[in-house]
């Protein structure tokens, strides 16, 4: 990522910052999901490896819509009983 200093914006054309945040992690979720046809949670434990993110740590990028997805899979799998659902992630 390059900074302006003059503008005091940022160029994100140049290249893409190596910091992960929510919203990139839900990008790479939702990607994965998509072309590689895993659940969820496979895709989730997955990335963590490929990018060499500890599990316990990869809860604060994990965004709502892909907790409840992943809550909706453990209960399918009867991981979490139908009225159960996984801690806050803040």
């Amino acid at each position: 990522m390059k900074v302006d200093f003059q503008m005091g914006g940022v160029d994100s054309s140049q290249q893409e910052s190596n910091f992960m945040n929510k919203k990139k992690f839900t990008k790479m979720v939702e990607d994965c999901v998509r072309t590689k046809s895993m659940s969820y949670m496979d895709t989730v434990v997955y990335l963590c490896d490929e990018n060499n993110l500890e599990i316990e740590d990869v809860k604060k990028y994990i965004a709502i819509s892909i907790k409840e997805k992943i809550e909706f899979e453990a209960m399918k799998l009867n991981f979490l009983q139908k009225s159960e659902s996984l801690p806050n992630t803040k």
